[in-house]
């Protein structure tokens, strides 16, 4: 009985560690998007709340891709998925095709630099003596703590975090509608061909099946990359 109280409570603070690490890469993914694109011109979504790291407008924007579907993810399948946007406005992105096209790579590069962060933050930690490379790794079980008790959870929102974080950028960089991929094109056009370009893509009907193409694509790619990361963090370590 107390195992499986045990396992219960394991359970429910790793789902909190996967909701905290989502919650908070997904919001910096959004106010990144808003604060590039008040930046360059378009201010519908500082209008509407959005240039903020405060996870609650972007929850109330969104509040099934934010809360519903990562918790039934979560307890379904054991890890999280969901989604958040923020408001723009097309006829800027008509008007300005290259700035959108910046707005839209703000949102991948900010969780790029998540990735970083918590990279270095691994390091700090194995170079105090508190973490260490565990001898196999997976997406929860990047980096493990030297002692048990508080820096237990500590490695596995840091774990969860770099790899997460990986996985949004490289995901939203693929070239379908709607990611942000599909965004990012017009930086490498003309303008006029960058218009044309934003108006095809604006079908609603191509949403779908890019994410079908997407989500099939993407388990390929991501966990070899993975895999490369994770040796670029421990240089030497040749993990399989």
């Amino acid at each position: 009985m107390d195992i499986q109280v045990g396992n219960i409570r394991e359970k429910i603070l790793e789902g909190v560690l996967w909701y905290l690490a989502f919650l908070f890469s997904t919001t910096l993914h959004e106010a990144s998007h808003a604060f590039t694109a008040m930046k360059l011109g378009d201010l519908t979504a500082y209008q509407g709340g959005h240039v903020t790291l405060d996870p609650i407008p972007h929850v109330r924007r969104e509040p099934i891709g934010t809360v519903v579907v990562p918790i039934l993810s979560y307890i379904f399948g054991g890890w999280m998925i969901g989604w958040a946007s923020i408001p723009y406005d097309p006829e800027w992105a008509l008007t300005y095709p290259r700035r959108a096209a910046i707005m839209s790579l703000a949102g991948p590069l900010a969780n790029f630099a998540l990735v970083l962060l918590t990279a270095i933050l691994i390091r700090t930690g194995m170079a105090f003596g508190i973490l260490f490379p565990p001898e196999s790794i997976n997406f929860t079980h990047v980096t493990a703590a030297t002692h048990h008790g508080f820096f237990e959870p500590v490695a596995m929102f840091l774990s969860i975090l770099f790899s997460l974080n990986l996985l949004l950028f490289l995901f939203n960089l693929l070239p379908v509608p709607p990611l942000d991929g599909s965004g990012i094109a017009p930086i490498f056009m003309g303008e006029e061909q960058a218009r044309r370009y934003l108006v095809f893509v604006r079908n609603s009907s191509f949403a779908f099946f890019g994410l079908l193409v997407a989500w099939n694509l993407f388990g390929y790619i991501y966990s070899p990359i993975h895999l490369i990361a994770i040796n670029l963090l421990y240089p030497g370590s040749h993990y399989r």
